[in-house]
């Protein structure tokens, strides 16, 4: 199948495009670069073919006999959409639902969303599941509420979009990225050999490993059509919902040594536990192979092997948010996160 990813240079996307070309598939890949500069160690020996270009610059002529786009590109995480929350919305939404809208007119069958489970925001009831109504707390989840809102408008028997409400990511990824939990903690661990809690650590998140994520999407990719046409699905297990607290308490117990304090109140005031029966009970051939404890001994064994210094942790190429606040800075990119033209 020809396949088109957006972000194949991103956290998930170097290790999805990989993953799809071993198994069969010709694989194009688009990214404007923002996090080209982040590389953490050598981990894959495949990569596509992949187009220099902005999300909003895509046009009909990229997805000529395309037959399944798999779309990842967007301004990652919360607090980025809090330094621009217009942008946000201008990439994030009205970019991810112009490229269905051209998928659709270009006759591209498949149209796989990553969404996020962040869209339940705080939650009443114990555990979540797609039919439960969302409430989205930032920027982000918002864009993830309305693009799922406004493609599935798209849904007919010609274009079969997918929704993958992906839980919190973590483990190892040649583009790393040290600004979401485990893995921040895990670096925490490594390079001061401390974890300092400013909260009580008593929100829930889920957790899903990357390669989970991946799996789950090549899964999707090759089911049938009429299986997954205008489906939602939360992406993780139901076993792997943790408390903060755990969280730190599984990295600290990995990385032997590291010294772990708590707070005593939280800031974040999003709580919530997921279901993820529906994926595997529907989806065949989909079964998270990772739990926290198996992630932490993982970024353990790479830490080691690639010696990882408190500078490599802190350096801007592994946070979203520093990586874009210093090409904002350097005027590398103007006010709409466009890249400035210097020849």
């Amino acid at each position: 199948m020809k396949v088109l990813i957006t972000g194949t240079e991103g956290y998930i996307g170097s290790l999805l495009a990989p993953l799809l070309m071993q198994q069969g598939h010709d694989v194009i890949g688009v990214d404007t670069g923002f996090y080209k500069v982040g590389w953490l160690y050598n981990g894959t020996s495949l990569t596509p073919k992949t187009l220099n270009k902005d999300l909003r610059h895509i046009d009909i002529a990229d997805l000529q006999e395309v037959e399944a786009i798999i779309h990842l590109a967007e301004l990652s995480n919360d607090p980025l959409g809090q330094l621009a929350p217009q942008i946000t919305y201008e990439i994030n939404h009205e970019g991810s639902v112009r490229l269905a809208k051209l998928a659709k007119t270009a006759g591209v069958p498949r149209f796989i969303y990553t969404s996020s489970c962040s869209v339940y925001g705080f939650a009443s009831e114990d555990f979540v599941t797609e039919e439960s109504a969302v409430n989205p707390q930032t920027a982000y989840a918002k864009c993830k509420v309305l693009v799922e809102r406004d493609v599935r408008e798209l849904a007919d028997a010609e274009f079969c979009p997918t929704f993958l409400r992906n839980a919190t990511a973590y483990g190892a990824s040649p583009r790393m990225r040290f600004d979401i939990v485990l893995n921040n903690l895990a670096g925490l661990a490594q390079t001061t050999g401390e974890i300092k809690m400013i909260s009580d650590g008593t929100p829930w998140r889920p957790l899903v490993h990357v390669l989970d994520i991946c799996s789950a999407i090549a899964c999707v990719l090759e089911a049938p059509l009429d299986l997954v046409r205008d489906r939602i699905f939360n992406v993780g297990d139901t076993n792997s919902n943790y408390q903060v607290r755990e969280i730190a308490e599984i990295v600290a117990e990995v990385f032997t040594g590291c010294q772990l304090s708590f707070g005593k109140s939280d800031p974040d005031n999003r709580s919530y536990r997921v279901s993820f029966d529906k994926i595997t009970n529907t989806l065949p051939g989909f079964k998270c192979k990772w739990d926290a404890k198996q992630g932490a001994k993982q970024l353990f064994e790479i830490f080691q092997q690639i010696d990882m210094s408190k500078d490599t942790f802190e350096f801007r190429g592994f946070t979203r948010l520093k990586q874009l606040e210093y090409l904002l800075r350097t005027h590398q990119i103007d006010s709409h996160f466009f890249w400035k033209q210097y020849l």
